[in-house]
C-alpha cells in the first residue's frame, strides 16, 4: 500500500501526526529539489533527522521529482489531456526509462515498508503525484491520498489515461473534468 502527501506548510509534528495516524514508515520524497526556504522543517538533511527521531525512514528518489522540462518527444504531446503545461511535461517524462527506474525503486521500497509519496503540494490533484499514482493503480498498487487529519481519498486513474502494453500511461485528448490539469 502507498500514500501520497504534500508537506505544504505542516509543522514537523503536524507531518508525522498524519504519517503515524496511516501507520507510513518509508516517506520517499519525490521533489527535484528536496530544500525549501518557506519551510526549512523539509530540507532533506531537516526531514530526514526529525523523522529518524520517530522511526520514519527517508529516501529521495530523484528520477520521479517533478518540474521536468519538455522531454524529448515527437509532437504533438500523447498526453493532450493535460491543459497545464507542467503535467504535461512530467507525463511526456513519465513515458522515458529514468521514470521508469524509479518507479520500480518506489515499488520495491513499498514492498519492503509502508511508504508515502511526498512532495510540497498539499493536495494531490495539483501535483505530479497525481501521475505517479496513476502508475502505481495500473501496476495493481493501493494508493490513498492524505489530505489531512482523517481526511484521505482512494486514489483512482485519471478519467483520461491510457495503459498502453508496454506499462506506460498516455493521456489523450481533452476532458471536462475541472480540475487543476
Amino acid at each position: 500500500m502507498f500514500f501520497t502527501i504534500g508537506h505544504s506548510t505542516r509543522t514537523i509534528i503536524e507531518f508525522v501526526e498524519l504519517l503515524q495516524e496511516h501507520g507510513v514508515e518509508l516517506v520517499v520524497d519525490v521533489r527535484s529539489m528536496t530544500r525549501s526556504r518557506a519551510n526549512p522543517q523539509f530540507n532533506w538533511e531537516s526531514l530526514s533527522e526529525s523523522l529518524a527521531a520517530w522511526r520514519i525512514a527517508y529516501e529521495h528518489i530523484a528520477e520521479l521529482g517533478g518540474l521536468r522540462g519538455k522531454a524529448h518527444l515527437a509532437e504533438p504531446s500523447p498526453n493532450a489531456y493535460w491543459r497545464v503545461r507542467g503535467f504535461r511535461n512530467y507525463a511526456d517524462y513519465a513515458l522515458t526509462a529514468p521514470f521508469a527506474s524509479g518507479l520500480t525503486r518506489l515499488r520495491d521500497r513499498g514492498r519492503q515498508r509502508r511508504s508515502a509519496i511526498m512532495c510540497a503540494e498539499a493536495v494531490w490533484w495539483r501535483c505530479h503525484r497525481r501521475i505517479i499514482a496513476d502508475y502505481l493503480v495500473a501496476q495493481g498498487e493501493h494508493v490513498v491520498h492524505i489530505l489531512g487529519r482523517a481526511q484521505f481519498e482512494e486514489a483512482t486513474m485519471t478519467p483520461s489515461a491510457k495503459l498502453r502494453r508496454d506499462g506506460t500511461i498516455t493521456y489523450p485528448g481533452e476532458s471536462s473534468r475541472p480540475d487543476s490539469r
